[in-house]
């Protein structure tokens, strides 16, 4: 039903609620992004709120159990578990972030392009992510960051070469929908560009999926980079990383259970938000 006869039969005030209501963003959303959020403040204020030096170590205290002194325990060096947490988490949504960023950027970029022009352009394109998605990815990332050394610029660089061909078939699909419809031929009988049709038309009514794919995205950068860290190819010690800490803390599971499973709920949390604000837009898109 149309918001025009929503309005003969339910009358203004209503029919002003109903488009608030269409328009308005999932509660999930509001959710996942205070969860998201709250991860991005800490780790902002990870310096002043971090009870100790992450790096500073106190072998006489090793493998403490949590206390008033250190909440969260410390780890096999002694050092402070808590602010080792609080700190990791500056790296982890860095890399998290920007590597489903630079991909997304990327690939919606080269998807649209193909899809709106097509013919050879196209076809190259998606030749290309057709070999790159022939590898396995774990062990294509795992390559990529063994020649390129390890570190944050090796594992951005090693994502986004991977992870760029799934928003390029999401914003390419949407694209071809899209300029087979009626506003398209209209766009280009008045005389606008291709370039200017497809990024200021176009483009605006493709990219639904790809902001509803993007969170889950960070999701697994976020892991990526926990089992890069787990393998030893990711961040480095003495950096503190949410998966190097989960495999620091394995040798000591039986015993010291907090060392492994406390990094690793924390990056269940932070994945929980992500999927909740993807689940919410996905939901508002299909209003």
């Amino acid at each position: 039903m149309s918001v025009a006869v929503d309005a003969a039969v339910i009358g203004p005030k209503t029919t002003a609620i109903v488009m608030v209501e269409r328009t308005r963003l999932p509660r999930r959303v509001w959710v996942g992004a205070t969860i998201v959020g709250l991860y991005v403040l800490v780790a902002i204020l990870a310096p002043v709120i971090a009870p100790y030096d992450p790096l500073a170590q106190d072998v006489v205290d090793a493998l403490a159990a949590p206390s008033a002194a250190h909440w969260l325990g410390t780890d096999e060096l002694g050092r402070d578990v808590l602010s080792r947490l609080l700190h990791a988490a500056r790296i982890d949504l860095l890399v998290g972030f920007l590597g489903a960023a630079l991909p997304a950027v990327l690939g919606t970029f080269l998807g649209a392009v193909a899809g709106f022009r097509g013919g050879w352009l196209d076809g190259t394109i998606m030749r290309v992510s057709d070999v790159v998605q022939a590898f396995p990815t774990y062990i294509l990332i795992i390559a990529l960051v063994f020649a390129l050394g390890p570190g944050v610029p090796s594992i951005l660089v090693a994502f986004t070469a991977i992870a760029w061909v799934s928003y390029a078939r999401l914003i390419r699909t949407e694209v071809l929908r899209e300029r087979s419809l009626d506003y398209v031929a209209a766009a280009r009988a008045s005389g606008l560009s291709g370039a200017r049709t497809l990024w200021r038309h176009v483009f605006p009514n493709s990219v639904g999926q790809t902001l509803v794919y993007l969170p889950s995205d960070i999701v697994g950068a976020t892991l990526g980079l926990a089992a890069l860290s787990f393998l030893g190819l990711g961040i480095q010690a003495p950096t503190p990383e949410w998966g190097a800490m989960i495999a620091a803390g394995q040798p000591y599971i039986r015993e010291q259970w907090w060392l492994s499973t406390v990094p690793g709920l924390v990056v269940v949390g932070f994945g929980l938000g992500l999927s909740l604000i993807g689940e919410g837009i996905e939901e508002g898109l299909r209003r």
